[in-house]
């Protein structure tokens, strides 16, 4: 049977336990041994079959003992409340890794290494987020608060600019790389202190990344 066909377009910024450089971009160990993090997508364009999803935003948090690669691993989806049931659905699909060529976005490969789904939340998401300076500010009541910043060099005080460019990458094409601060009091709850922080433009289909 064919899978629906789906195409999102937009914004993402994400924060994990890991240093500035996340060796999990790099196939190596994360720095503390086990990976914690989240995301928070912004959806400027999108579809799902015949439903659409312009406007619309998501959380993903996820927690892993050890490496993703290793499993056993948790998750949780929060959707934006402003979706209808048709657009809930096509979202929550997505982020579990329906409708999806095997391994081909990070949000299939998330999935089949979490043992435990926590069941999917619906709230207000609120984010604002600038790529290119490195910025953004997201908030679920309640749930999650969270602020990104540029690096700092410690030689000089002033914004360090650094991007990840993964030309085979299921996540991002270009990634911004810079600090972030989060609290997360959800199923799984994480407290991140100036930790490496993630800022793309995203546009991604049943097959991946689309370059």
């Amino acid at each position: 049977m064919a899978k629906i066909d789906w195409r999102v377009e937009g914004v993402a910024y994400g924060n994990c336990n890991c240093d500035y450089s996340c060796p999990c971009q790099f196939e190596l160990l994360p720095s503390n041994g086990n990976c914690q993090g989240f995301e928070v997508l912004q959806v400027d364009k999108g579809h799902y079959g015949d439903v659409k999803l312009d406007g619309l935003r998501a959380v993903m948090i996820y927690s892993w003992p050890g490496a993703i690669f290793e499993g056993k691993g948790e998750m949780q989806v929060i959707i934006d409340e402003r979706a209808d049931q048709p657009q809930r659905d096509a979202l929550d699909s997505i982020l579990h890794g329906g409708e999806t060529n095997d391994e081909a976005t990070h949000w299939w490969v998330f999935n089949a290494m979490s043992d435990k789904h926590h069941p999917t939340l619906f709230k207000q998401i609120e984010l604002e987020i600038d790529v290119d300076a490195r910025k953004a500010k997201a908030s679920v009541s309640g749930i999650l608060e969270s602020a990104g910043r540029p690096i700092k060099s410690p030689a000089t005080g002033q914004d360090h600019r650094v991007r990840i460019d993964m030309p085979n990458g299921i996540e991002f094409a270009i990634a911004e790389i810079g600090s972030a601060s989060s609290t997360v009091k959800a199923a799984i709850t994480l407290e991140l202190n100036d930790s490496y922080g993630q800022f793309q433009r995203v546009a991604m289909n049943r097959e991946g990344v689309i370059r």
